[in-house]
């Protein structure tokens, strides 16, 4: 499947064993250098210049629903005079003037549109010796068509006050909002400039509000708002949101951003937990580096439970539900502070080693603050999602196994349970193998070897051969890896035989329902958590005959599951009651689908909703349409179209 590209770059060919360059790896291995890329999901040619510092410098235009300004790129030749070309990734993007060194040059091309990686920019320039630099200013506005951000008028948002922005960059969407190298395989340290009406936060740390100038023509006054990331990260972590804003303190290092009318509950929600959360990571791994951890929680249509942007996780309100049974979206986004941030993936081909690490290390958090039987609890439940992705996409799917082929396919077409359940299972399955205590030796080395680094399973699967090779029982026990097999194998891999102490009584509840006699009552799942009532709607949304519709409500009274303000519970119970095909659940189920945009939810409930009622299904899609992230907008629409 190699993809040649006509715009002066090299030709995409699958690279297993090597990696781009030496100045990436870890000391204690050699690796050859060559100028090939081994992300195929951009068209930068980011094996000839490597981006330093970036300045995004931008005015946020409510009205016109854009960002405006420039962006600064400062590009270090990585090779001796071989290109005479900087080739960057846009996508929609309004690009006016450019400049080279503080000199504006005319010499530079938007090229034609190559689904789905955009309209590859070309700059001509001078061939530079190694290790010297160019300095870039695009000046750029984004457009209507831009993929990353996200706008609402007043009237969609909960106080109706104010409009609101944010972006949501991951996987290949920053490329829409200005140039760049839009790949986990560069990693640039940022500056914030960003103008607006209302409150910003970004994923820097802030530095002041400055510079206020008037409104024109009746329109609000503004604030520069600047933010400094000394920690160098990959493009899909540039991250902005404004709009208002309020602020509350919910540790020592620690704040949580959302609307003023609902920061009391979050404040509740998160301020029990989070420090606790950080000092549990720290003595697995190693010092917090990014100096605080806060929390945005965003509008209800943002499409992921969280997004792991540094200094300040993009969250899902669906966690602030009341009971505190959620947060543990907190302990995988705080994870993702050392996998992912620190540690990246070097493509999207091996997005594992960002989900799964952080799945992993997110269970390890839970095993100490809540006991170590919610470990394997957690693990229950996600093997269900990892079932559930493995059987939408079909067990002999490309994009159910670990390692994927993306070239010349988008990455959020591939974006499932997957690499998260799986990549967890991989690092359990290893643990076990090696026994904890040998195995938690590796991971402060693993995330030290390769701290602001990227790299790919073959540098993952090399550093941890490397590391043990001085301890013989460990070597003697991996050689029983079977590395192919874990790497390429479509489907489930082999099941653990899991800590069932907490669930038993679930199951045991579900066995029940089994039989149509059986008559519930609220005391059934008195005392019980959340997650225990998740794994009770699981089981029996694992029944080879559904519930009748009968069953389905009488389910719903019971338990007060309809109307439950956690919607891990109502989400689960309206997929049981839409293949019971009971009625009295669909209009609830388009109703949710108003309120709610996150895709772990939106998703599967409209391909079920689709089954029972397409006429519905497709009303409630275009009523809300809108409301939507692009991502899940675009995502939603494939799923009614191949429904």
């Amino acid at each position: 499947m190699n993809t040649v590209l006509s715009f002066a770059r090299t030709v995409f060919v699958p690279v297993r064993h090597v990696s781009i360059s030496h100045q990436l790896a870890p000391k204690s291995r050699t690796m050859a250098t060559t100028n090939m890329p081994r992300d195929p999901n951009t068209l930068s040619n980011y094996n000839n210049w490597r981006t330093m510092n970036t300045i995004a410098d931008f005015i946020i235009d409510f009205k016109k629903q854009r960002l405006t300004g420039f962006v600064d790129l400062q590009l270090e030749s990585i090779t001796d005079k071989e290109s005479e070309e900087i080739i960057l990734d846009t996508s929609f993007l309004d690009i006016t003037a450019i400049e080279v060194n503080g000199t504006k040059t005319s010499d530079w091309t938007v090229k034609d549109r190559f689904e789905p990686y955009g309209s590859p920019l070309s700059i001509k320039v001078p061939a530079l010796a190694k290790g010297q630099y160019y300095y870039l200013r695009i000046v750029v506005s984004t457009t209507a068509k831009c993929t990353a951000l996200q706008w609402f008028t007043p009237a969609q948002t909960s106080n109706k006050k104010y409009p609101y922005m944010f972006s949501q960059c991951q996987a290949i969407h920053n490329r829409s909002i200005f140039p760049c190298q839009d790949t986990p395989d560069v990693k640039s340290t940022y500056d914030f400039r960003i103008r607006s009406p209302l409150p910003v936060v970004a994923s820097g740390l802030p530095t002041g509000a400055s510079s206020f100038e008037h409104g024109k023509d009746g329109e609000s006054g503004t604030l520069l708002y600047t933010f400094r990331q000394e920690l160098a990260m990959p493009s899909y972590l540039f991250a902005i949101a404004s709009g208002d804003i309020a602020t509350a303190s919910i540790g020592p290092r620690s704040l949580v951003s959302t609307g003023p009318e609902e920061l009391s509950d979050a404040k509740w929600e998160l301020e029990a937990d989070t420090e606790k959360f950080i000092e549990v990571a720290e003595k697995l791994i190693f010092p917090y580096q990014w100096t605080q951890y806060n929390v945005l929680v965003l509008p209800p249509s943002f499409p992921y439970g969280g997004m792991e942007n540094p200094i300040f996780t993009f969250a899902t309100p669906t966690i602030i539900s009341g009971d505190r049974e959620n947060v543990d979206v907190i302990a995988h986004e705080l994870s993702h502070s050392w996998s992912g941030n620190l540690v990246s993936n070097a493509s999207w081909e091996h997005f594992w080693l960002n989900e799964g690490w952080t799945t992993y290390l997110e269970r390890r958090i839970q095993a100490v603050v809540h006991g170590e039987p919610q470990r394997d609890f957690s693990a229950i439940i996600g093997w269900k999602a990892l079932e559930d992705s493995v059987n939408n996409f079909g067990h002999d799917h490309e994009f159910t196994k670990l390692v994927i082929d993306l070239k010349g396919k988008d990455p959020d077409d591939a974006f499932s349970s997957i690499p998260y359940e799986k990549g967890f299972h991989f690092l359990y399955y290893l643990e076990k193998l090696v026994g904890k205590e040998t195995w938690d030796k590796f991971i402060p080395h693993y995330f030290t070897t390769w701290l602001k680094k990227s790299l790919d399973s073959y540098d993952f699967k090399a550093t941890l051969l490397d590391f043990f090779k001085s301890d013989k029982e460990a070597s003697k026990k991996l050689e029983s890896v079977d590395w192919d097999m874990w790497f390429y194998k479509p489907g489930l891999p082999p099941k653990p035989k899991f800590d069932t102490s907490m669930v038993d009584k679930c199951y045991d509840l579900a066995k029940n329902w089994e039989s149509k006699n059986f008559t519930p009552s609220p005391t059934d799942i008195s005392g019980w958590t959340a997650n225990q009532i998740v794994v009770f709607l699981e089981a029996v949304q694992r029944f080879k005959t559904p519930l009748t519709a009968t069953q389905s409500q009488a389910m719903g009274k019971a338990y007060s599951l309809g109307t439950s303000r956690n919607v891990e519970l109502s989400f689960r119970y309206f997929g049981i009651g839409l293949a019971a095909k009971d009625e009295t659940v669909y209009q609830p189920t388009a109703e949710l689908l108003g309120k709610v945009g996150r895709m772990k939810f939106v998703r599967p409930l409209y391909r079920k909703l689709n089954k029972v009622d397409r006429k519905l299904a497709l009303e409630t899609f275009e009523k809300n349409k809108d409301f939507y992230h692009p991502i899940c907008r675009d995502m939603v629409d494939k799923d009614l179209k191949e429904g």
